[in-house]
């Protein structure tokens, strides 16, 4: 076992530099085949696994296992009796109308929203405690 002290905290990533990761491992397997989430993981010092959610949430090609069969998204969890469900605008990805096309085309949409909807919650986190806390130094 090690004596090394190590934080339990995990380093935060900009978006700016997972877009260039991924911009990397996606050159670096179109140049060579395959490869690039291990040269970006030497190059940029981020780990293998990190590196392939940054590529998933990109709905980059390089993401994709050939071969493998794709898990079916998992259902959510019925909501609470008594709650109401909140309503975020649509930026991107149209709800209201269905969306055509292939499976993995649905499945982005389906992430772009799921995205949305956590920067959403995070955004009403931030300003439930801006509130609290003026509410608070009244």
């Amino acid at each position: 076992m090690s004596t090394k002290n190590t934080s339990m905290k995990g380093k935060r990533y900009s978006d700016a530099q997972k877009q260039e990761v991924v911009s990397f491992v996606e050159k670096h397997n179109e140049d060579n085949g395959r490869g690039g989430q291990s040269a970006a993981s030497a190059k940029f010092g981020v780990s293998q696994l990190t590196i392939a959610g940054w590529l998933k949430n990109a709905g980059s090609p390089s993401a994709s296992k050939k071969g493998k069969a794709a898990k079916a998204p998992k259902a959510p969890k019925a909501a609470k009796a008594g709650k109401t469900t909140r309503k975020y605008t649509q930026k991107s990805a149209d709800v209201s109308s269905p969306v055509s096309g292939d499976f993995s085309s649905k499945l982005r949409v389906l992430l772009d929203l799921g995205n949305q909807i956590q920067k959403g919650e995070k955004e009403l986190d931030q300003l439930k405690s801006r509130f609290n806390s003026l509410k608070s130094s009244l």
